[in-house]
């Protein structure tokens, strides 16, 4: 934590309206791209991003101030998506978003075959992941989209360490499973579309 951030964190919590608005600030991008990742849609994203900082805003007396400020507001948004994909079961995700691209650079000259090749990987992705169930598909993001800990995934998601474990392994079979299957359907369409062609 920044000693802009420690000090914000300190003023909003003696009830400073502008510390906390600094506090938003700070995070604003991080919540964001959670609930992007986990509700799919940018509208979505941006309410829940609201609601995530009014509910944060509303119960911060109960901040515990051992724990890291990110770690309680980041459970707050995932809390809050798991509930929205509940009602509305609609777990999907814009696939040019899926990967964050501030931190992706493509090849400079990719050829159109490799460049569709990559798009069909990267739609697989995006299914797996909007298959998943939300609560599974919550530490899956939280532990490779936010790079938390086990650790910190359990006090987020007040899951228990082997909780956290079962659910990532799952997840993980469960995509890899489902990746692999994608990959043999694309190599038989492919053999198919060969043989209609000689």
């Amino acid at each position: 934590m920044s000693p802009t951030e420690a000090e914000c964190l300190q003023n909003a919590l003696k009830g400073d309206e502008d510390a906390f608005t600094a506090l938003v600030e700070i995070h604003q991008t991080h919540v964001y791209n959670l609930c992007y990742r986990m509700l799919g849609s940018p509208q979505e994203a941006e309410d829940a991003a609201q609601e995530t900082f009014w509910r944060a805003y509303r119960n911060l007396q109960r901040y515990d101030t051992t724990r890291p400020f990110t770690t309680w507001l980041l459970s707050i948004a995932a809390h809050y998506c798991i509930d929205q994909q509940r009602r509305r079961r609609l777990p999907t995700i814009e696939l040019d978003e899926l990967l964050d691209m501030e931190n992706f650079t493509p090849d400079p000259g990719p050829s159109p075959e490799k460049e569709a090749a990559e798009k069909e990987e990267i739609e697989a992705v995006q299914k797996q992941l909007a298959d998943l169930n939300p609560n599974d598909r919550a530490v899956l993001v939280l532990r490779y989209f936010h790079e938390f800990s086990e650790d910190e995934i359990c006090r987020a998601l007040s899951l228990s360490k082997s909780a956290v474990k079962s659910r990532l392994h799952r997840a993980r079979l469960h995509m890899a499973e489902q990746l692999i299957t994608q990959k043999n359907r694309i190599k038989v369409e492919g053999r198919s579309n060969e043989t209609q062609t000689v």
